[in-house]
């Protein structure tokens, strides 16, 4: 089965770089494909120098329809979703996530921080299933119609069809595996802003979707 991986990216020119140096090397992934979501940074440049796939949005359209973009040009059997900023990424981590999908274990993984940092672990023990870290199968997302409109709420789309559609899921623990936190990024005042904003899309999907129901 085809295997490629899409990381959507925003402003990650000082992290993307480690992602993408151990994607190269798992030979199961067919396919490396940057999203840039409308970055002002080198993120564009520094992804091109690991002779990945580059789509270059103009605009951020948040996560949900940075990997839109990335699914609207490009298909396989097996997709992996990894955030641009992890930390003690390893080529063992890649092969659990996609080898239970590709081996017809499960149709979907989902990665789980587990002693990395405390601050991440813990939220992600808090809430699980916002985990960026995902392996699926393509026809899944086939069936998914509000991934774009999700924006920072991706996961959460995700998780709903997930539940309605009573598909086979695994939990993937991703031992001394974390994230850089946007208050590291950023500064703790914009930093604080931009979770605030995160979570306000996460509420705007969730509102959404309880109207229509």
């Amino acid at each position: 089965m085809e295997t490629i991986a899409i990381i959507p990216a925003y402003n990650e020119e000082k992290n993307i770089g480690h992602v993408l140096s151990v994607l190269k090397d798992v030979a199961l992934i067919k396919k490396v494909i940057v999203v840039s979501d409308g970055s002002t940074d080198d993120t564009v440049n520094v992804a091109r120098s690991y002779g990945v796939e580059i789509i270059e949005l103009m605009e951020n359209r948040g996560k949900g329809g940075a990997l839109k973009a990335g699914l609207d040009n490009f298909q396989a059997d097996v997709v992996l979703f990894l955030d641009a900023d992890l930390l003690g990424l390893t080529e063992k981590h890649v092969l659990n996530l996609v080898e239970p999908v590709i081996n017809d274990e499960a149709d979907m993984t989902i990665g789980i921080f587990e002693k990395g940092r405390i601050a991440t672990d813990l939220a992600q023990k808090m809430a699980p299933y916002l985990s960026g870290q995902r392996a699926l199968k393509f026809s899944l997302l086939e069936k998914i119609s509000d991934l774009d409109v999700a924006r920072f709420g991706v996961e959460l789309a995700l998780n709903r069809f997930m539940e309605s559609s009573n598909i086979r899921v695994k939990e993937v623990l991703l031992y001394d595996m974390s994230h850089v936190m946007k208050e590291e990024k950023m500064g703790v005042w914009k930093g604080m802003a931009a979770r605030m904003k995160m979570y306000w899309e996460i509420i705007k999907y969730l509102t959404r979707v309880k109207t229509l129901r």
